[in-house]
């Protein structure tokens, strides 16, 4: 059983400000940092500090050679990035006082994904793997397709959620993780729908998958294909940066599910491995290894799962 990460890898460029910014505004950012990136970079990262051997299939550009070793650090393969002559995947974040974030996304190279690209790097994959997708990088459609016809355990979380999403087969997907304003958009419901409306919807548009639903500080439901549901709350913690909250929850919780373990004790652990990562800044950075995670008892800290 192997683990295939083919997503994107940004330059992240960190701002500091006291709000985020409105139409028209301009503001003076307290800071800048500069951080590794990208959905399938940071689930990458994930998963390999949740303890998943994991290898990632991409593609960086010229500007972008550095994005690689903290993968390497984390033992994660890197066999099928390839290097492009343009510019790497950028993304302009802003992270407020309160923790709150929003991100300009250039595609750059992650943008160059071609057939030969995702045939290249899913030929020696088969039944048992598992491939874990995003919406960042090209030819997304055509990977769930091969994902597919392989026997592959194709996961996708489909964020960014746009209309490059329109052409793919959500029939080829096995495991969806989602937050609610995608899933509600999967399911044609408003965003103010309960989660429990939302998630019958879209079990209801689609049997066949497996459901993650993220609900920010409410917590997660998570719902497999027989219809069996479990539900966790938030590790409360004081919130610093919330951008890679949702990929080290997806990774961890994943690496969870591969592992054999019970969707309940997956979602608490990715639940506390997101809270620490929202009390650290940056993406990739606030990632915490595993041993930080189970550090931490979960016996004496079961009252603090809120919702």
């Amino acid at each position: 059983m192997r683990v295939l990460v083919f997503g994107s890898m940004n330059i992240d460029r960190t701002y500091r400000v006291r709000h985020l910014a409105r139409g028209g505004e301009t503001l003076t950012a307290k800071s800048m940092e500069l951080f590794c990136g990208g959905k399938g970079f940071n689930q990458a990262i994930a998963l390999a500090r949740a303890g998943a051997a994991t290898s990632f299939a991409g593609a960086v550009g010229t500007d972008g050679s550095f994005l690689l070793e903290p993968l390497r650090r984390e033992g994660v393969h890197l066999t099928h990035v390839r290097q492009t002559g343009g510019v790497s995947g950028h993304a302009v974040i802003q992270v407020d006082d309160a923790g709150n974030n929003c991100i300009l996304i250039l595609p750059g190279a992650n943008g160059s994904i071609t057939h030969d690209d995702v045939d290249a790097a899913l030929a020696s994959y088969g039944a048992g793997d598992w491939l874990v997708l995003q919406n960042e990088i090209s030819s997304l459609d055509y990977l769930l397709r091969r994902g597919r016809e392989k026997g592959m355990t194709v996961v996708l979380n489909p964020s960014p959620f746009n209309e490059a999403l329109d052409g793919c087969d959500f029939g080829c997907v096995d495991d969806l993780f989602v937050n609610e304003i995608e899933a509600a958009a999967i399911a044609g419901l408003s965003d103010g729908a309960p989660f429990e409306a939302i998630l019958t919807a879209v079990r209801a548009k689609y049997p066949h998958l497996n459901v993650l639903l993220t609900l920010g500080h409410r917590g997660a439901v998570f719902e497999d294909r027989a219809g069996n549901r479990s539900e966790c709350g938030v590790y409360p913690v004081k919130a610093v940066d919330t951008t890679a909250a949702g990929d080290c929850f997806t990774g961890y919780f994943l690496a969870g599910l591969i592992a054999g373990e019970p969707a309940s004790d997956a979602l608490k652990t990715a639940a506390i491995a997101s809270g620490i990562s929202v009390s650290r800044r940056g993406a990739s950075p606030s990632i915490p290894y595993r041993t930080e995670v189970d550090a931490i008892d979960r016996a004496a800290v079961a009252d603090r799962f809120t919702r």
